[in-house]
């Protein structure tokens, strides 16, 4: 980290706004190099997060731009060290003529991810709330942000540290009885031992039961459209994501393998997979077809069951009820509700019903207030989710240890075997939050980011 780094921060492409961001020895004066205020403030001697305005200048000191820059001291800055960033007109052509010009002035590249690793590394975020940036960043509802946002307050750091607190003290202690005979502490008893474990196995629990949530936040609920040929699956996919994602015609069956997509409703993300109508198959591409169907609606946490309403049920649409109703959640769609309805509600066996007309988007919004209850933004608990598959790893590794502890507390196992289970429960605990990872997972979640961030 001893490289000064530089890096266009704004994403590629025409734009009103540009930034390019420094961080490492020497920022202020490289920034400095490529950047002339129009006052008697050199950009090196500003305060601390006071916006100069000048001009931008590429390598042979020519002005590019006019510009607005600043400067932060380490070690109050995002990344930890000396930080500058400049702010133009978001011309390409600019952004990476002033880039080469910083590069001229001692920056290198700055690889993905890099700034906010700077400021892992510096103590400046934890594990979880770096990726928190990255979540924030993907957002795609107001529930996301708003959970990422918490996270990157550090609200799950928070409450994943009122657990590993809670062992540390326990191991401490421990320690202390055994390093301190002299001293007047208190004993170490196994009921202290078994209250302290009941409670970090009830409190890992909590927070592992955390992680459907979060990961519907962040990659989106399974959705799975389901329902026999021709009954407007199709339709209803491209009325959702506003764009003909798939292929339509009078013709059924035109669907013939899984088509998945991306689309918010009711402020809530979805994951998408229109099917194959369920169907007895006529050859084997349209065997794989409805297998596939079959597959996506058995994995959905929820399915839209669609019907034709102007048509009675066939013996199809029965095979897709029984199907549906197998989902956590299902949502029965009753469309071409534009033409004279021959099916209504009353009907069928679900909750859950409503008429829409994929063909002139009609019933949309009603079915979003459906999807809205099923999934209600207002449960993200603040950010103190779990939100990948890492921090899901880690924290069942640290139940894990934690059970095996107290397995052997009720076989009278010596405190001191108990004590190794806890600190390896401790050092899982420590991986959530960056206190004890290994360098090769912090690449990895790096890569992650794009470059500039």
């Amino acid at each position: 980290m001893s490289q000064l780094i530089a890096a266009i921060a704004t994403p590629p492409g025409t734009g009103g706004v540009g930034i390019l961001r420094l961080s490492g020895p020497g920022a202020r004066e490289a920034a400095s190099a490529v950047f002339r205020p129009l006052g008697p403030t050199p950009l090196a001697e500003a305060p601390d997060r006071q916006l100069l305005y000048g001009k931008l200048l590429d390598g042979s000191g020519q002005v590019l731009d006019s510009a607005l820059a600043f400067v932060s001291r380490a070690p109050r800055s995002y990344t930890g060290e000396d930080t500058a960033e400049l702010h133009c007109h978001g011309s390409p052509m600019v952004l990476s003529l002033a880039l080469e010009a910083l590069y001229a002035a001692g920056a290198r590249a700055a690889q993905p991810g890099e700034f906010t690793q700077r400021a892992f590394l510096n103590g400046k975020l934890d594990l979880t709330q770096a990726e928190a940036v990255m979540d924030l960043i993907d957002a795609e509802t107001p529930a996301a942000a708003r959970a990422a946002a918490g996270q990157l307050e550090g609200a799950l750091s928070r409450r994943i540290g009122a657990i590993y607190d809670g062992l540390v003290d326990l191991s401490a202690h421990f320690h202390a009885v055994l390093d301190y005979p002299d001293e007047e502490l208190d004993p170490f008893r196994t009921d202290t031992i078994a209250a302290a474990l009941d409670q970090a196995l009830r409190a890992l629990d909590a927070l592992l039961a955390t992680y459907q949530r979060g990961r519907q936040l962040t990659r989106g609920v399974p959705t799975a459209l389901l329902g026999r040929p021709n009954v407007g699956k199709s339709s209803l996919l491209n009325a959702l994501v506003g764009y003909q994602r798939a292929i339509v015609t009078q013709a059924p069956g035109t669907t013939r393998d899984t088509i998945e997509a991306r689309a918010t409703l009711g402020g809530v993300l979805l994951n998408l997979t229109d099917t194959a109508g369920l169907r007895e198959a006529g050859d084997e591409a349209e065997r794989l077809g409805v297998a596939r169907s079959r597959a996506a609606a058995e994995t959905a946490e929820l399915v839209f069951l669609v019907l034709d309403a102007s048509q009675p049920l066939t013996q199809e649409d029965r095979e897709a009820m029984a199907l549906a109703q197998k989902a956590p959640h299902c949502i029965c769609l009753l469309n071409k509700s534009d033409l004279p309805p021959v099916l209504t509600a009353q009907d069928l066996p679900f909750a859950q019903v409503c008429p829409v007309s994929a063909k002139e988007g009609r019933g949309l919004e009603d079915l979003g207030a459906l999807v809205a209850a099923l999934f209600p933004a207002g449960d993200s608990q603040g950010g103190e989710l779990l939100t990948n598959a890492r921090q899901v790893e880690a924290a069942h590794r640290a139940r894990g240890d934690l059970e095996r502890a107290q397995e052997g507390l009720g076989l009278g196992t010596p405190p001191d075997l108990l004590l190794s289970d806890v600190e390896e429960a401790i050092r899982a605990l420590g991986e959530l939050t960056g206190a004890s990872v290994g360098e090769d997972i912090t690449a990895r979640i790096f890569q992650r980011f794009c470059v500039g961030k």
